[in-house]
């Protein structure tokens, strides 16, 4: 099973190695680590792990919690495999049918975000929809900028696409709120598919 961790460390040499210290006492194998953020000598880092089936992902949280000036800000299963480009594949689907530029965006969304479903709004009216989204869906008014917030149990990312008066929604069931990192990068690329869709 795939796991991925987010855990705030303190910034400074062998922080690092405490927490896979301890992943790999509990059986884990580190298959890749994002940093998200360095600031007031702290870092948020995100770890990807191949995860045993007997321990139990809670004893994941316990264990790192335990590190001195470590905290486990969430603990969540993910498909993203490491190594891969998905990004630069939804891109390329995007190019060869820019027509279809969003339907392609919000299917590909949950994946390179670690969340559970995606859909694009307009007008009131869910215009695409990922699997598992729902069929109607209300923004607040007004409508944030690439913001994140919690809505129990979901958290959410609401990216606006400013040229087609639309807003995409991607929502996480498990897990921490999206990181402005994670924010950041999936604006980035709803702006791209925009361009992209707008001269198809």
């Amino acid at each position: 099973m795939l796991l991925r961790l987010r855990v705030s460390l303190p910034d400074r040499p062998g922080g690092l190695g405490q927490v896979a210290k301890s992943l790999g006492a509990l059986g884990a194998d580190i298959l890749q680590v994002t940093v998200l953020e360095r600031e007031a000598g702290r870092a948020v880092d995100d770890f990807t792990v191949s995860w045993p089936g007997k321990v139990p992902a809670s004893e994941a949280r316990e264990r790192l919690s335990a590190v001195p000036g470590v905290r486990v800000e969430g603990v969540w299963v993910t498909k993203d495999v490491p190594g891969s480009a998905p990004d630069y594949d939804l891109l390329m689907h995007v190019a060869m049918e820019p027509a279809r530029g969003f339907a392609t965006l919000v299917d590909a969304l949950p994946g390179l975000c670690g969340a559970e479903w995606s859909l694009a709004l307009a007008d009131g009216a869910v215009r695409h929809a990922s699997l598992a989204a729902p069929a109607e869906f209300f923004l607040p008014e007004p409508p944030p900028r690439a913001i994140t917030r919690d809505a129990d149990p979901l958290r959410l990312m609401l990216l606006p696409v400013l040229t087609q008066s639309m807003h995409v929604v991607v929502a996480r069931a498990e897990g921490p709120v999206f990181h402005r990192a994670e924010v950041e990068r999936a604006a980035r690329i709803v702006d791209v598919v925009a361009r992209m869709a707008a001269r198809a």
